[in-house]
């Protein structure tokens, strides 16, 4: 799915940025959880959103990933108007998401999870003509080296440990190649080194696609963040490095300081 000819003015900034938030606004019962928000993402950056409980975060990537509609504004990605796709169509147009609590099939293997991942493994037909090729084991293998679980292969999911789990389903989306990854507390539950390597295998992935990751962990921010994204009662707050964000008075008076 192609954007129209002519449908929107690009300016150098636009074709930079992979994805452009405008005046974006969604209100459940008349409160207003995002509230005329806007921000780009550029392509190749791991952008890391904060804030307080309520802020807005989460209801942000439902509203990426069309799991939420917005009252109001538009989702840009690759000039495409998300807010006009349903959630399928904008998993195909390249935007994979993860939420807090991993969703891996526990009573398959490891292998089994990838291979139904694979966007030749899904729907019925895929699954009634699927094969496991050399080709589909040297993607599969591939990807299980960079999450860490190439010795699991043939273990079921349910005995993986959670930090485990959580990089299977990273995997998972990795398997379908999207250009965006949404990412929400991906180390939550993990064990310090766990968090290590996931820094490591996040800053890997933002060499090939953009990452929006979702985290409270301000150390674990400080590894992986090119830019910080600060969401208070649904607005923008503040943005910038690390530093500038931690430097910054209303992010220590509403956030960094309790």
């Amino acid at each position: 799915m192609r954007p129209q000819r002519g449908a929107m003015p690009h300016s150098q900034s636009d074709t930079e940025s992979i994805l452009r938030i405008e005046d974006l606004t969604v209100s459940f019962d008349g409160f207003r959880a995002v509230d005329a928000l806007s921000l780009s993402v550029e392509r190749n950056e791991l952008r890391v959103i904060i804030g307080p409980n309520g802020a807005g975060k989460t209801t942000l990537l439902d509203m990426i990933c069309g799991k939420t509609r917005p009252s109001s504004g538009r989702v840009f990605f690759n000039g495409i108007d998300l807010t006009k796709l349903s959630e399928h169509q904008i998993v195909r147009a390249g935007v994979g998401r993860k939420f807090q609590t991993p969703s891996v099939y526990e009573d398959l293997t490891v292998i089994e999870n990838f291979e139904i991942s694979l966007p030749e493994g899904q729907g019925v037909l895929g699954s009634l003509f699927f094969r496991r090729t050399e080709q589909v084991m040297e993607r599969i293998t591939s990807i299980a080296e960079q999450v860490f679980l190439r010795d699991q292969l043939d273990q079921k999911a349910g005995r993986l440990s959670h930090g485990q789990k959580q990089w299977l389903e990273i995997g998972m989306l990795l398997i379908q190649s999207p250009e965006l990854l949404l990412l929400d507390e991906p180390v939550a539950g993990m064990s310090p080194r766990e968090r290590e390597q996931t820094a490591d295998l996040l800053n890997r992935i933002s060499q090939g696609k953009s990452v929006i990751v979702i985290e409270h962990d301000m150390d674990f921010v400080k590894r992986i963040a090119h830019k910080v994204t600060v969401l208070h009662q649904g607005r923008l707050l503040s943005e910038g490095s690390v530093a500038e964000v931690q430097e910054d008075s209303r992010v220590i008076d509403v956030y960094l300081g309790h």
